[in-house]
């Protein structure tokens, strides 16, 4: 039977005075045992700390429980002849955890991780918004650990409990501890030429090989639970929604993959070649093709709503949002935006190529083009706002943390300026591609073969650690 108890602060001093002034000679204090009878065993105590795995502070409301117990604490008391305990750690915001625990150890410590801090796949979000809300780290940042990865990392981490998942363009998908940069676990992928960020799902990773295979990889183990592959080359990215991997390839087809099943829903027959991950927002898919087409799909049957033309090649990734889905033109150097049912809004052009996926926050649209001028627009109008010279080509998609848009350029630099006003105040003497991703502790940028992971000045006191300050003291890592 499992005796537990929470321990409280003065509970037995209060005891002992309550006993003090209630004891009369005419009420003599009973004996602490019966005669002849054995004495009770002091119970253990275990005392457990709960720590947010993503920034190492403590988790505010936590409360642990145990089966049979009565508790709303973080201190348990166990029957000695008890081996181990059941215990689960929750918190408001937290995703609960179960582990056993030994009965004796005294304390243990718990690791919680809040859903809405995590980088789930490429985007941030199935609408491919480029911004991730829940995080607000910012500059000036410290370098906890750098990586080199062998080859090019063309798109970036995605990021759960505390371990980051990105490939190569050689093919090879590793897992990095989020805490140090060390290897979890390196999956040769078999692939050529890779581009993408895969996905998580639940326990598992949903990942798309160039060589036109989609697989389906345990988190924990990186093994490779099964393959399916698709009719060619795919450089799109998942978008996982209700278990349908969505997603589209060179030969012009688009797949609604059920991963229980491990078939395809449907597939719908574009005809032209697709580069473009899907967004999806509600019952619809978002996507572009290379005929300069946006094509908005039913998710339930693949079948097209819409179709409308961006004027030249599409090869990122469209992004949705208020209504609006914002659509980059390669070849025309332009951005273009149409309402969710297919009518034309507006474009702005560049003078330059467009391979950016754009990123939208409060009401404004971020994008690059290959002049090396990052854009800020009106998702309203397209009105400029404002723009940045980023002093190199970009191409990778811009991305939003915490009010500061990054992008990366091929002048091998990641510049940060403020979203709202385009001041620029951080600069980082490596970039290419995508320019961040992370979690709520930590934010990893991207370099032509490497990643680093920096975390706010704030959040560490360490003089040992070096620190990127603004755009006019970025110190080489």
């Amino acid at each position: 039977m499992v005796l537990l108890a929470v321990t409280g602060c003065g509970g037995a001093r209060h005891a002992a005075t309550t006993a003090a002034t209630t004891t009369t000679a005419s009420q003599p204090a009973a004996p602490a045992t019966k005669p002849g009878a054995r004495p009770k065993p002091a119970l253990r105590r275990l005392r457990v700390t709960v720590i947010d795995g993503d920034t190492g502070m403590p988790v505010p409301g936590a409360r642990v429980t145990a089966p049979g117990a009565k508790d709303d604490g973080l201190v348990l008391l166990a029957h000695p002849s008890l081996r181990s305990l059941l215990v689960t750690a929750s918190a408001p915001r937290y995703t609960p955890r179960t582990l056993e625990v030994r009965a004796n150890a005294g304390s243990t410590t718990v690791t919680l991780y809040r859903p809405d801090g995590q980088w789930l796949m490429y985007g941030a979000g199935p609408t491919r918004t480029q911004y991730q809300p829940a995080i607000q780290l910012r500059p000036p940042f410290h370098i906890l650990w750098g990586r080199n990865l062998r080859s090019l990392i063309e798109f970036p981490a995605v990021v759960a409990d505390g371990v980051a998942y990105v490939s190569n363009a050689h093919g090879h998908l590793f897992a990095l501890a989020m805490r140090n940069g060390s290897t979890v676990w390196e999956l040769n992928m078999n692939t050529h030429d890779e581009a993408s960020s895969p996905a998580v799902v639940g326990g598992n990773l949903v990942a798309h090989a160039k060589a036109g295979r989609v697989l389906l990889v345990n988190r924990a183990t990186g093994h490779v639970r099964w393959s399916y592959d698709v009719s060619g080359e795919i450089e799109s990215s998942p978008v996982v929604a209700g278990g349908v991997d969505y997603l589209g390839d060179w030969a012009g087809d688009v797949y609604a993959l059920d991963l229980r099943t491990r078939k395809a829903r449907w597939v719908y027959h574009d005809g032209c070649k697709i580069t473009a991950s899907a967004a999806v927002s509600g019952g619809t898919i978002y996507l572009g093709d290379y005929c300069g087409r946006v094509i908005a799909l039913s998710r339930a049957t693949g079948h097209l709503l819409w179709s409308a033309s961006a004027g030249s090649p599409v090869y990122g990734t469209a992004a949705v949002a208020g209504g609006r889905v914002f659509v980059p033109s390669r070849d025309l150097g332009a951005l273009y935006a149409f309402t969710t049912r297919g009518q034309y809004l507006w474009h702005v052009s560049t003078g330059g190529l467009v391979y950016t996926a754009p990123a939208v926050w409060h009401g404004r649209v971020y994008f690059g083009s290959y002049t090396g001028y990052l854009y800020c627009v009106s998702a309203s109008s397209g009105r400029v706002l404002w723009t940045l010279n980023a002093g190199g080509s970009i191409s990778g998609s811009p991305t939003v943390v915490a009010g500061i848009v990054y992008a990366g350029t091929f002048a091998h630099r990641i510049v940060g300026a403020s979203a709202a006003t385009g001041r620029q105040v951080f600069s980082f003497p490596h970039g290419e591609y995508v320019p961040v991703s992370g979690n709520r502790g930590r934010l990893l940028l991207y370099g032509w073969a490497s990643l680093w992971a920096v975390t706010s000045q704030a959040r560490t006191a360490s003089p040992s650690l070096r620190t990127i300050r603004s755009s006019h003291a970025a110190s080489k890592p």
